[in-house]
């Protein structure tokens, strides 16, 4: 998997920040979470091909998550796209979807599926499962977790032993398959070990902190959560709904993710800040980083 952070600006944004969008290459799929203004020509900068974005997840619907939609899906319809996109998000996505079709002469020629979505489970596939999860924001916001699915470990030795063959019979019973092996029936939990987690990746969107959103990054590999002010500006943070870098950390610290990213910042706040941020977050939760705009995270 890959995370490429094209935007991590929050409401306004700057020379150095975008607004807010995130891709990830996973699964033989590319999948945008948030659109701000801009995005498509962050994407020109990085190794990320708009043309095999096939899902696009939005939190909610202020202008700095959106407004880069339409730019996006005109220009894919430029450059002649066909295939299907899907794009998810609160409900009131049919109001956005019906507004970017209003705009200008838009021509839009390539199908577009639009999902509006509660909390629960979005979309699952033998590969991964997407969950969404509403949070404390200032209008209806969604949180989301990407999680891996991943095979037990298959017991080789123990396959061995039950007498069946090396070859195709293996493949079968890692699939979850029975087999049959001299007229005796050979079955997966026989020689499968125990369930494997897989790489967990949470997006917070806007949020304050709470214990929605806990849980739903509960064991994250990665938890992507918004900073946009710093602590001693936690009077803003409430009255905009928004969290500081230490209420991040918090989230991260109590829902057990093994690293947090700070993203969505203010641009109140000059590059020297970024370290205060930084510093902050570290104090409770010690593997933290900042965010910047065209910022790449593997994971394996």
């Amino acid at each position: 998997m890959e995370i490429i952070f094209l935007g991590t600006s929050s409401a306004v944004h700057s020379k150095e920040r975008n607004h807010p969008s995130i891709a990830l290459k996973a699964f033989g799929d590319v999948m945008l979470f948030d659109c701000g203004e801009g995005t498509q020509r962050q994407i020109l900068s990085t190794n990320v091909s708009p043309m095999k974005i096939s899902k696009i997840f939005i939190t909610h619907f202020h202008g700095d998550h959106i407004l880069g939609l339409p730019g996006l899906l005109q220009s894919m319809s430029l450059h002649g796209r066909e295939s299907k996109l899907t794009i998810y998000g609160p409900h009131g996505l049919d109001k956005v979807i019906n507004a970017i079709y209003s705009l200008g002469y838009c021509a839009i020629e390539f199908p577009i599926e639009y999902i509006e979505i509660d909390s629960g489970i979005v979309e699952e596939s033998d590969e991964y499962v997407i969950t969404c999860q509403k949070v404390k924001h200032n209008v209806p916001c969604l949180a989301y977790s990407i999680e891996e699915k991943k095979k037990p470990r298959f017991l080789r030795e123990k396959a061995i032993e039950l007498g069946v063959p090396v070859g195709p019979a293996f493949g079968k019973l890692h699939n979850g398959q029975e087999v049959e092996i001299d007229g005796k029936i050979i079955k997966p939990e026989q020689v499968l070990g125990e369930p494997r987690k897989g790489i967990k990746i949470t997006y917070s969107g806007d949020t304050r902190p709470c214990e929605e959103l806990i849980q739903l990054a509960k064991d994250s590999t990665v938890l992507i959560h918004e900073s946009t002010f710093i602590s001693k500006d936690t009077s803003n943070a409430e009255e905009h709904a928004h969290s500081t870098s230490t209420e991040a950390a918090y989230i991260a610290k109590e829902s057990n993710c093994k690293e947090l990213i700070l993203t969505h910042i203010s641009t109140r706040y000059g590059p020297e800040y970024g370290k205060i941020m930084l510093s902050e977050a570290q104090e409770i939760f010690e593997n933290t980083k900042l965010a910047n705009d065209f910022l790449e995270i593997k994971l394996q």
